[in-house]
């Protein structure tokens, strides 16, 4: 049966999983939400799910939203799901939350207040909202906030934007994932400070100053600004993309418009000299190298590293009794010698 109870999902059959797809794909919101949880949950099927998907994906365009808490992103987000919404677009919406202290899922508060503010055709139609949790991931994203987005793609969203849980000076992960990256800043909150940091002024495509009717604005946007001047130095003027600095007030939806204008300004850019497919290239290579390495260790687990073996090595390198540099060789050589893994044959 494809129905599915809270929270246990029994196994599916490969038929069934094209099935969900084909549900998914034809705007089955039920179907949709089932699929994301059994990606994000790491269900047996998920791998599945995931390849199924996979060729009705990359045509659409994800934004990131990162910024400090408290800077007002999920309002922000929300206008611009809004706004895109009245102009057509169908919007997948990823909400990176806090993992609870008592269940280990998402708050679930983004998904609430977007819900309370737009209409039942506008969220049957048009938005697909999820919350996820961190579970302990950093970076500012959840360990499957990627193959979410895959999903949601899939289903027919032209826009999927992706807000994170926070950021700070090695939360970055959202630049790798999507196309386009608004970090959100506001005056008073120490951001003049904020944006000073490398890391920050790196991933940034549009700056977006929200709260902007407050004391301390325009000193955040002259601080970007001679910051830019002294980055702008180092970059081929045929490759320089001026970051804008767009400001906000998203609660009541002042400056929205020239943000939504930024991000296609952005989105134009990144089509010309094939730079989005460069941008693509190297995302898949990084997450091609992430996935093997999960897949690795997966299989080291089912071909002799258990937990107790693991542990037995842990104490023994605690210990001094084995040296952690020729260990992991070891390992590995058995690995690869291992004939019912055949991860690459004998050496």
């Amino acid at each position: 049966m494809l129905g599915c109870g809270p929270l246990i999902y029994p196994y599916l059959m490969a038929t069934q999983v094209d099935h969900l797809v084909t549900r998914l794909r034809a705007g089955d919101t039920r179907a949709l939400a089932r699929a994301v949880s059994l990606v994000e949950n790491g269900a047996a099927e998920a791998s599945g799910l995931l390849s199924a998907c996979f060729p009705h994906t990359g045509r659409a365009l994800r934004v990131g939203v990162t910024g400090a808490p408290g800077a007002g992103k999920s309002t922000l987000v929300d206008r611009l799901a809004r706004a895109w919404l009245a102009s057509g677009s169908r919007v997948g919406v990823i909400a990176v939350d806090p993992t609870s202290p008592f269940t280990g899922g998402a708050l679930l508060g983004d998904r609430i207040r977007m819900q309370e503010k737009l209409g039942p055709s506008q969220l049957n139609d048009g938005l697909y909202v999820r919350s996820m949790a961190t579970r302990g991931s950093l970076g500012g994203l959840a360990g499957t906030t990627a193959d979410v987005a895959q999903v949601i793609e899939a289903s027919g969203r032209d826009i999927v934007l992706i807000e994170t849980v926070g950021v700070g000076q090695d939360e970055v992960e959202i630049v790798r994932l999507a196309d386009v990256t608004v970090v959100v800043l506001v005056p008073g909150m120490g951001d003049d400070v904020q944006s000073l940091k490398a890391g920050i002024m790196e991933i940034a495509d549009i700056f977006a100053i929200n709260k902007s009717d407050r004391e301390g604005a325009d000193r955040v946007e002259k601080e970007i600004r001679a910051m830019q001047s002294l980055s702008a130095r180092h970059e081929a003027p045929h490759e320089l993309w001026t970051v804008p600095v767009v400001k906000t007030i998203a609660t009541s939806g002042e400056g929205i418009d020239a943000l939504v204008t930024a991000i296609d300004q952005r989105k134009q850019w990144l089509a010309q000299d094939g730079r989005l497919d460069a941008r693509r290239r190297a995302y898949w290579r990084e997450r091609i190298e992430g996935m093997m390495r999960q897949a690795l260790l997966k299989e080291a687990r089912a071909h002799g590293l258990t937990e107790a073996e693991l542990q037995s090595h842990a104490e023994q390198v605690a210990s001094g009794a084995e040296d952690p540099y020729r260990l992991i060789p070891t390992l590995v050589a058995q690995l690869f010698e291992t004939p019912a893994g055949k991860m690459g044959g004998k050496r």
